[in-house]
């Protein structure tokens, strides 16, 4: 039996994502650090832990914007020889740094606040309230113009889930100077921070976990693998699938590779069914980048996701 192996290469735009505007983020960079040094400051007058940690992780969020920014320029940047992909991944790095800065942030608000527990200290519940309402609209403003960019973009959410973190830990500081204004409860202040703590390391969990796979060349969490096999021997002409992978490079930038076993035939028809299968993935799964090889015989393998020293071994031989 003759083998016949053709490798097919296609690259799919996909649905165009919405995109958040360098101009945008650099507005928000301004405005977000206006405003950490407005809190910082208010937290030190008043003497309040949650204004403190609320002006940290504000200082976080000016942080994550700037690479959120950054990223987005880079990305922007064509490939070359020396980066065939671009520069797709900055954003990933850029979200995974931002996630670590978080959970850095949270632990050092959690050790404060259990401080001020042991050692409660008075704080101005009226400054409280008026800097965290404005945090809150300072946040949500941010928030609002980075939704639509966070749903195709990790590098856009991370900064997204920062902005509506802080606009629910800065609503805790309200209630927290609500009661110190009303009650004179001490304690309101810490348990606040350690709740917004809590809420910091909550958030950026999923961050971390997509970054993370994402750098591991894991499988898009919303790419159904098994779907993606039956799409594939649906095609007519195909007889079986093996060596496949799935991995994305870069927020909106999803690779595929596989092997396809059809029955013997011609060059010209293997090509049609190659065509046929990249279109269907291509369109079903909003893969952008597929390379297809077209053969007679799988590997020796029996791993659909077949590879390493197997494979190589069968190619070499």
């Amino acid at each position: 039996m003759s083998h016949t192996h053709v490798h097919g290469h296609a690259h799919g735009h996909g649905h165009e994502a919405p995109q958040v505007s360098a101009a945008t983020l650099g507005g928000a960079v301004a405005l977000t650090l206006a405003f950490v040094l407005a809190e910082a400051m208010g937290g030190w007058w008043g003497n309040s832990l949650a204004l403190l940690s609320d002006a940290g992780h504000n200082l976080a969020d000016a942080a994550t914007l700037g690479l959120s920014w950054y990223a987005l320029w880079m990305a922007g940047k064509p490939s070359h020889e020396r980066m065939t992909f671009g520069y797709h991944r900055v954003g990933v790095f850029a979200a995974l740094i931002n996630a670590v800065s978080l959970v850095l942030i949270a632990l050092f608000i959690g050790w404060e606040g259990i401080e001020r527990l042991r050692h409660p200290e008075p704080a101005s519940g009226g400054l409280m309230i008026v800097l965290a309402t404005v945090a809150i609209v300072v946040n949500l403003a941010i928030g609002s113009r980075l939704h639509q960019g966070a749903r195709h973009d990790i590098n856009v959410r991370s900064a997204y889930i920062h902005m509506i973190g802080d606009a629910v830990s800065a609503f805790g500081v309200v209630m927290a100077g609500v009661i110190i204004a009303t009650t004179h409860w001490l304690l309101a202040d810490p348990i606040v921070s350690l709740v917004i703590a809590a809420l910091i390391l909550y958030s950026s969990y999923g961050v971390l976990s997509e970054s993370a796979t994402v750098l591991l060349e894991g499988t898009p969490a919303d790419t159904d693998m098994p779907a993606v096999i039956r799409a594939m021997k649906n095609v007519d002409g195909v007889l079986d699938v093996h060596d496949l992978h799935v991995w994305m490079v870069g927020p909106g930038v999803v690779a595929c590779s596989c092997h396809i076993v059809v029955a013997e035939q011609s060059v010209r028809e293997g090509q049609q069914v190659l065509r046929a299968v990249v279109r269907d993935i291509e369109e079903r799964f909003h893969i952008t980048h597929t390379t297809v090889q077209v053969e007679v015989e799988g590997c020796d393998a029996t791993d659909m996701y077949c590879g390493g020293q197997r494979t190589m071994s069968a190619r070499l031989g």
